[in-house]
């Protein structure tokens, strides 16, 4: 058997996912923006103290000419004292190195350190080579230049660099390089990640509690709905659903009590269609029983015998026109019944149909009113729909008084047509008007005046009308007439005699 997970866990388990993935997603895109952000700055500071720099190793190199021992004025007989001009760099250029937390070191242009500001030592690097590589000077420009690099191995690893070449009296060209640790930016980001990570665990710890107890608040109806549902499917249909505060909730929560009256409904009728099937076939059966029964005991005379057999003859058409009718509304209502739809003329179906009745039309004395019209042509399945008019037909004689009127009206509008039949006579109740379409169903008055129907003509045409998309009703005015109006979808006779049959 297939383990499975509730929503519960399902949801839970998403949500804290998603919001985790969102947080490390997040934190990523803080370390690449604080480390971009925090190169882009040490850059900018370097490049700028390098240019300040650099003027105060052009400057420093004036002011530490000093006059030689022949006494010359000229400025041949002057020349740069180094010790001097190297103390000078490196106290007054100590201040750009500490602001820093950088290093400044200046090359001649064979790349030998001349002199340097700040403590090297402590700035955490350490001199691999005794002078600065040829490809490392040639990276330098004469404006400032930032490179991360370590200066062709002149560094023990990568560091911020900001590069010069300016022209010093007395000297030449030098290389003025102001450089920086990257591990000082590396703490920077690191703390910043650090306070970040202290802040998502706690927002996230904080976030998966609410959502632990907001989703066992949201799963709580379905459980419920579930009990529900199990409750109903164990023949408790009296279980009601609560109305949530949730749309969709609400709605699943009406349709199951909606589910739950209609099974109820439908459970009832199934008990009571059994039940009348049952009478309906035990009364038959009984009068079959008891009059075979006396012919064969002898209770019943010969004389009297073939009368009594006309009756079982009847009696038994009528078990057969039972049985036929039950089937045929269990093959309609199971949907297996195929329709076969073409324009039919429903005129001429009602006007083959009455001839059927003549002998029972003639007995009553009946006259048939509105069938001198045009054709009326709907979509239909044609046997169908002769079982539909049949059984109206049949009803409608049944009932109609002696010398009263069958009547049939047509009308068309909006591609829908209403067929209704008519017959005066005693009439509907109020009451009844919602039960002759009931399986079974037939008024007092019908018992009594023919033994005939089994009480599913009805039903049966309302089934067939259903199948068709349409709808049926019946009005009624007691003690004047009843009639049963249908509604079909009408035939467009010209584009569907070309086009042959619809099914």
């Amino acid at each position: 058997m297939q383990r499975t997970k509730s929503i519960f866990f399902k949801y839970f388990f998403i949500c804290s996912a998603v919001i985790l993935i969102s947080f490390v997603c997040l934190g990523a895109v803080l370390l690449l923006v604080s480390s971009r952000y925090f190169v882009g700055e040490k850059r900018d500071r370097l490049l700028s103290n390098l240019e300040k720099a650099s003027d105060e190793v052009v400057q420093l190199a004036a002011e530490s000419f000093s006059e030689t021992a022949s006494g010359g004025t000229d400025g041949d007989d002057w020349e740069l004292d180094m010790d001097l001009w190297e103390r000078e760099v490196s106290q007054k250029l100590r201040y750009y190195s500490t602001t820093d937390n950088a290093a400044l070191l200046v090359f001649d242009s064979s790349g030998r350190l001349l002199t340097s500001a700040g403590d090297v030592n402590t700035q955490g690097f350490d001199e691999k080579l005794d002078t600065l590589p040829q490809k490392a000077l040639s990276l330098s420009e004469t404006t400032p230049t930032y490179l991360e690099s370590d200066l062709e191995g002149y560094f023990s690893a990568a560091r911020h660099n900001a590069m010069e070449k300016v022209t010093v009296k007395g000297v030449g060209t030098v290389c003025v390089v102001l450089t920086a640790p990257i591990s000082a930016q590396d703490e920077s980001v690191v703390s910043m990640l650090r306070l970040y990570l202290v802040s998502a665990v706690a927002v996230l710890v904080l976030t998966v509690v609410i959502i632990y107890f907001t989703t066992k608040r949201l799963t709580a109806p379905i459980k419920e709905i579930a009990e529900a549902a199990r409750k109903i499917g164990n023949g408790d249909f009296t279980t009601k659903l609560p109305e949530y505060d949730i749309t969709e909730f609400n709605e699943l929560g009406e349709a199951i009590n909606d589910m739950s009256l209609s099974i109820s409904s439908y459970d009832k009728s199934r008990g009571s269609f059994v039940a009348n099937v049952s009478h309906e076939l035990r009364t038959p059966m009984t009068t079959i029983g008891g009059f075979v029964d006396g012919i064969i005991d002898g209770t019943i005379p010969p004389s009297q015998q073939k009368r009594y057999l006309m009756m079982v003859s009847d009696e038994i058409k009528r078990l057969t026109r039972m049985v036929k009718a039950m089937l045929n509304l269990a093959k309609i209502e199971s949907g297996s019944t195929r329709l076969v739809m073409k324009p039919v003329n429903i005129l001429e179906i009602a006007a083959t149909t009455l001839f059927s009745f003549e002998k029972r039309i003639n007995e009553k004395e009946l006259e048939i009113r509105g069938l001198n019209t045009d054709r009326v042509m709907v979509m239909a399945d044609e046997d169908l729909l002769h079982q539909v008019v049949y059984n109206l037909l049949e009803n409608a004689i049944k009932f109609v008084n002696k010398g009263g009127y069958i009547a049939f009206e047509f009308s068309e509008n909006d591609g829908v047509t209403e067929i209704s039949v008519a017959n005066s006579g005693e009439g509907l109740k109020e009451e009844e008007l919602a039960l002759v379409f009931n399986r079974f169903y037939k008024t007092d008055e019908s018992r009594g005046k023919d033994s005939t129907g089994v009480g599913l003509g009805l039903n049966i045409v309302k089934s067939i009308i259903r199948l068709h998309d349409g709808s049926i009703r019946v009005t009624s005015v007691e003690g004047e007439y009843t009639k049963f109006i249908i509604s079909l979808k009408t035939a467009n006779v010209e584009k569907n005699t070309q086009g042959g049959e619809q099914r």
